[in-house]
Formats: C-alpha cells, structure tokens, sequence
C-alpha cells in the first residue's frame, strides 16, 4: 500500500506542475507554487525531486500516465496499425495542449547530452511495454510482417515519434503536431504490414 501512495503523490506534483508550466510558465512557476497545487508538502517534493530543473525529466512520467489512460480504449480498435495510429493521436494532442514548447525543447536537449539516465529510452517504460503488446499482436494476426522483429517495429515507431517531437520544436510549433503525424505515420506504418495487408 505505501507503494501505491508515494506513487500517486509523485504522480501529483508531476501533474500538478506541468499544467502550472503550461498555464503560468516554467520560470514564473514556483516549488510552493506546485505544492499548493499538488496538495502535498515542500518535504514530499524534495523526497522526489532535488529542485525544479529536475522536473524536466519527469515528462516521460507524465506520457505514461497518459497512455495508461488510453489502454481501455484501445478495445475499440481492431487492427494493431489503428491503436499506434490512436495512440499517437491523442498523445500529440496532448502535447500540443499541455506540455510548452520550450520545455519540450529542453528535455529533448537534455536527453542529447545526458551521460545520465535518459527517460525516454527507458524501455521499462509504459510506452515501449504497451508498443510491444500492440506490435506482438499484430505479428500474430497476420497484420505486421513477420520478416522484422518486434523490436525493430517498436524502435521504428518511436524513432519516428521523436522525429516529429525534434522537428516541432526546432520549427517553433508552427504546425499541429498531431495532425501532421496523423497524416505521415499511416503511411510510415505500411512498411511493417505483411503484404495481405499493404
């Protein structure tokens, strides 16, 4: 049970401050700030994070989240092409709705230069176990190729992923992220459908 606790109150301070960076900014946002919002204490903070900056990392926490909130919908798909297709769909949408650009920016160049942990590699994560789910299934009903293995499935879908995330960035956001993966990632995904399906 205590397990289950410290989890949900790390999981709070991460969402609580990323919608305070998303409505007031990184900079004018305050670790009393993320508090308050979180309903926890400064000593819950500083027993999960050193200080602000390390926030940054947390992001991939909050992708997950978002992931473990779209799995009950994945029954409404039937083929494995259309839950990746949904899957990045609504995480784009959120992206583009919560997470500042700027701060994107700077996790994606934080995990450029890191020598340390790089979070969005971590394939214990949510995402790259919920990617294999879909992708081994897929390869069972005949729908992805059997030629190429699960992982080189699951590497390529999020390569192009963090493709898209880097190009967002450096041209400022000045297209909708997940229309323009709506668009590209049907016809990138075709490379992996068995022929029956292409």
């Amino acid at each position: 049970m205590p397990r289950k606790d410290s989890k949900n109150t790390k999981g709070r301070i991460i969402n609580a401050a990323w919608e305070l960076f998303y409505e007031q900014g990184y900079e004018t946002t305050t670790i009393d700030d993320i508090v308050e919002r979180s309903e926890t204490s400064k000593g819950s903070f500083y027993h999960y994070f050193d200080s602000k900056d390390s926030l940054l990392s947390s992001l991939s926490y909050l992708f997950d989240k978002k992931y473990e909130e779209l799995i009950p919908s994945l029954t409404d798909f039937s083929s494995s092409q259309e839950k990746l297709v949904y899957l990045n769909h609504e995480l784009f949408l959120m992206i583009e709705n919560r997470v500042p650009l700027d701060l994107l920016a700077r996790l994606l160049s934080t995990q450029l230069i890191t020598t340390g942990e790089k979070h969005l590699l971590d394939h214990g994560r949510t995402y790259f176990r919920l990617l294999r789910q879909i992708v081994i299934e897929g390869q069972r009903s005949g729908e992805f190729r059997q030629d190429v293995s699960v992982n080189e499935i699951v590497k390529g879908y999020a390569l192009f992923e963090r493709a898209i995330l880097y190009d967002w960035c450096i041209c400022n956001g000045e297209y909708s992220l997940y229309q323009y993966s709506g668009t590209l990632l049907p016809m990138f995904l075709r490379g992996f459908l068995s022929s029956t399906e292409a």
